[in-house]
């Protein structure tokens, strides 16, 4: 039941404090809060109404969490940031709480977001992903489970990054990067699969391979997508990760990058 709670801190007396729960001086934790059993909250970070934080993480000093969101069609609607538990949020790093298109921006557990990341509004941040310092995520952007992005990127509005893909340092994301791949540049192109990320969480290398011949087919053989599709669909043994690869591609609502020839990646219908 121990509480390391600075008495230079403001608290709020409506905000729900877990166990163990440490908050440094000049912290700041507004009303409509609730911080989970023991996370620490570093000095000068400012935690504002909506912000939902579990348990064990870290909020290092400068941290931003749950400001309005800086959209103009914003209108003063109830909204929430949620994050989950283990993460660290790092110095200056500054999430948005959520808009009527959403409700919430979120984050989930086990995820690093390094210093000075911005979050914009309802962008949803899955499992164990790294997202480097000085990263830019717009409004309803969408980082599925595993992602790690490069210092200094950003990634345009509305756009998703698929499960287990890496994106470079100092890329521009316009476009949807699809799973289990590497891309780069400004704005991202197709440069291979993420086979260190793969083996690393231990992918076989039977996965590896039948991943690496999937994107062969859709990016180094001359097709357009919607063949490369029917190719891998009516060719390649059917795999788990296959069908993560074409779910993600035909739900696609900006296409998916292109490679480092330029091939267009958007299905055609």
């Amino acid at each position: 039941m121990e509480q390391l709670i600075s008495n230079r801190a403001e608290i709020h007396p409506d905000a729900k404090i877990g166990n163990n729960v440490t908050v440094e001086a000049f912290a700041k934790i507004d009303k409509d809060v609730v911080i989970g059993d023991g996370t620490w909250i570093g000095s000068n970070a400012i935690i504002y109404p909506g912000a939902r934080i579990g348990r064990e993480c870290k909020i290092y000093p400068g941290a931003v969490i749950s400001a309005e969101p800086q959209d103009l069609k914003f209108n003063g609607e109830y909204s929430t940031v949620e994050i989950g538990d283990r993460t660290t949020v790092r110095e200056y790093v500054t999430i948005n709480r959520g808009t009527a298109a959403r409700g919430v921006t979120s984050v989930g557990n086990d995820t690093l977001l390094m210093a000075y990341t911005h979050l914009g509004h309802d962008v949803e941040v899955g499992n164990h992903c790294v997202v480097s310092n000085s990263v830019q995520l717009a409004g309803e952007v969408v980082l599925e489970d595993w992602v790690v992005i490069g210092g200094m990127s950003a990634v345009h509005q509305f756009c998703r990054i698929g499960a287990h893909s890496m994106v470079s340092g100092m890329s521009g994301v316009l476009s949807d990067v699809a799973p289990f791949t590497k891309v780069f540049g400004v704005p991202v192109y197709y440069i291979g699969i993420n086979v260190i990320g793969l083996r690393r969480r231990g992918f076989s290398k039977e996965q590896i391979d039948n991943i690496h011949e999937i994107y062969r087919a859709i990016y180094q053989q001359g097709r357009n997508f919607s063949q490369a599709i029917e190719y891998v669909q009516a060719y390649l043994d059917p795999t788990p990760e296959m069908g993560q690869i074409i779910s993600f591609i035909k739900a696609s609502k900006r296409g998916i990058v292109k490679n480092a020839i330029g091939q267009t990646a958007s299905v055609e219908s």
